[in-house]
């Protein structure tokens, strides 16, 4: 068992090096080859790295999966998670604090663990069901606990004011700033009390914009009053009510930067000035990830970019390329007040995760031999839970119950347009109700004048119109222009942007594709109850 050091002893044990290294978050992959872990491992030992974080393959980190990679699909990935966390560990002469990226669940990164809801439709729930968020935020952060994992790099308190926003959308609880704040703030104390730690990201805010940060660098052109009205208003009320850490996004921000451009990211005057002396904040900062090409294909020489991101006021440096390099331009660099005041913030976070004791056996002790464990007999279920947010959240955007009731009277047909899965949608309302299924779109045109079209998204980011060829958007608005439909929307709401909304009969918003809130759709339709979500975009 490893000894507990508290920082105050830490603090004289650990050369500057080693403090330095204690900074560094590399990035850790599930689907990674023998002798890629080896390499992390070796990186562990030698520069003393604090923390890792977690994806799911080389090819779906975001900088490569826009590229198209081919992605492995391991059917065993919650298992070779467990498994390298401890193998990781062991490397380490100190506890590893694990990280992961898990806003709507393991399932964001990892095969066959539960899938919780988007943000977007966390948004769409009832004030009053601040409950059910909080749930949402506990049960995540138990699932990580029992992976090994310490810390959720979420939830994103971006205010998605953009519908062409490329890459925050339905990671955003919504345009407005209180509502943002209030779900936002439920999720950490959902998290918090299963003790695990949380992130707010991306600061100053990444929700108006339409430009992806992972690819290019973000431009929002707002003066500092309107930022602080807005975008920075969820991060101030947070960082009020105490968080863990602020992730800092890789964003131009010139109102904030005396008028410079820089990123965010590596700006002394958004992370020092703005965040730290005149927002408060006394916590960590960890950057977004340094891979990311809106900054990293700006800065070549090994090992400048990190010390940049640390000299600007990042305590934490994710995904942090060039490692060996990077720690020795920082120990040629900073001062040593410099480098103690990050290595305090970040050791004393690991205190509070590993208790003082600061044990690895401890953090990943587990009751029987690993392989014999498997997620489903372990982790949560998050049907209960996702079924009581399908019924909160479901809400009516256009036209009225009783038109709905009055629809399922008439000789009415089905069809299902696009992504290709298991209809539980359909399948449940016939169990009630006898209507046509038309086997293809070719035959609807043709078909009665009443139909009832259950749309399923093919992606839930807006690039290349979320997967629909112009050829389909064409024939979608043909349908709702020559016939009476009854749409029920199950995907993204800004998917509405590219229809005919205004000759619609009547639009329902489910927001996910799981079979449980196509069960819950299906109840609706059937009149077992009323709408009660709020969308929290405009369309």
């Amino acid at each position: 068992m490893l000894e507990a050091i508290p920082y105050t002893k830490a603090t004289e044990l650990l050369t500057k090096k080693d403090k330095i290294g204690q900074l560094f978050m590399p990035s850790a992959f599930i689907n990674d080859t023998e002798s890629e872990i080896q390499e992390i491992e070796k990186l562990i030992r030698e520069e003393q790295v604090g923390s890792l974080c977690f994806f799911h393959s080389r090819a779906s980190a975001a900088t490569n999966f826009e590229g198209l990679k081919p992605i492995i699909h391991n059917e065993n990935s919650f298992i070779t998670l467990k498994k390298l966390i401890g193998r990781y560990q062991q490397a380490s002469k100190y506890p590893l604090l694990i990280a992961i990226d898990a806003e709507w669940g393991l399932a964001m990164r990892i095969e066959n663990t539960p899938q919780y809801p988007y943000a977007i439709t966390l948004g769409a729930l009832p004030d009053s069901s601040a409950d059910l968020i909080y749930d949402v935020g506990k049960d995540i952060a138990l699932d990580c606990k029992k992976a090994g994992i310490h810390w959720n790099l979420a939830p994103c308190v971006d205010i998605n004011n953009n519908p062409n926003n490329p890459v925050i959308g339905y990671r955003s609880f919504g345009e407005n700033k209180f509502k943002v704040t209030q779900k936002a703030l439920a999720y950490i104390k959902g998290t918090q009390d299963a003790g695990i730690l949380t992130s707010i990201k991306h600061f100053p805010g990444h929700g108006d914009t339409d430009a992806d940060s992972h690819l290019e660098l973000p431009l929002i052109d707002k003066t500092k009053q309107e930022l602080l009205e807005n975008e920075l208003f969820p991060f101030q009320k947070l960082i009020d009510e105490g968080v863990d850490s602020v992730m800092v996004g890789h964003l131009s921000v010139p109102a904030l930067a005396n008028g410079s451009t820089i990123s965010s990211s590596i700006s002394k005057e958004i992370i020092k000035g703005m965040l730290r002396n005149e927002m408060g904040y006394k916590g960590v900062v960890i950057s977004d990830a340094l891979n990311m090409h809106a900054v990293s294909k700006n800065y070549t020489v090994k090992g400048e970019l990190a010390w940049l991101a640390f000299d600007a006021g990042n305590d934490v440096l994710c995904f942090a390329e060039h490692i060996p390099e990077s720690v020795q331009t920082i120990l040629a660099k900073a001062s040593e007040p410099q480098i103690e005041e990050s290595f305090r913030r970040i050791w004393q976070l690991k205190e509070k995760v590993f208790a003082a004791t600061l044990s690895t056996k401890q953090s990943t002790v587990i009751d029987k031999p690993i392989n014999e464990l498997s997620p489903n007999s372990i982790l949560g279920n998050s049907a209960d839970l996702n079924r009581k947010i399908a019924m909160k959240s479901l809400t009516l955007v256009k036209g009225t119950e009783k038109l709905i009731s009055d629809f399922k009277g008439t000789n009415f047909v089905g069809i299902q347009f696009s992504k290709s899965i298991e209809n539980q949608f359909f399948k449940n309302i016939n169990q009630n109700i006898e209507f046509t299924l038309l086997p293809s779109i070719d035959s609807v045109l043709n078909s009665g004048d009443n139909i009832l079209l259950a749309l399923f998204p093919p992606q839930v980011k807006p690039n290349q119109n979320f997967g629909f060829t112009k050829e389909e958007l064409i024939f979608i608005n043909e349908l709702v222009q020559t016939k009476n439909v009854v749409l029920y929307l199950f995907g993204n709401p800004y998917v509405l942007q590219h229809i005919d909304v205004k000759n619609i009969k009547s639009l329902v918003l489910v927001y996910q594709d799981f079979d449980v809130f196509q069960e819950v759709a299906a109840e609706h339709f059937l009149g077992n109850f009323t709408a009660q979500g709020k969308l929290s975009v405009s369309i």
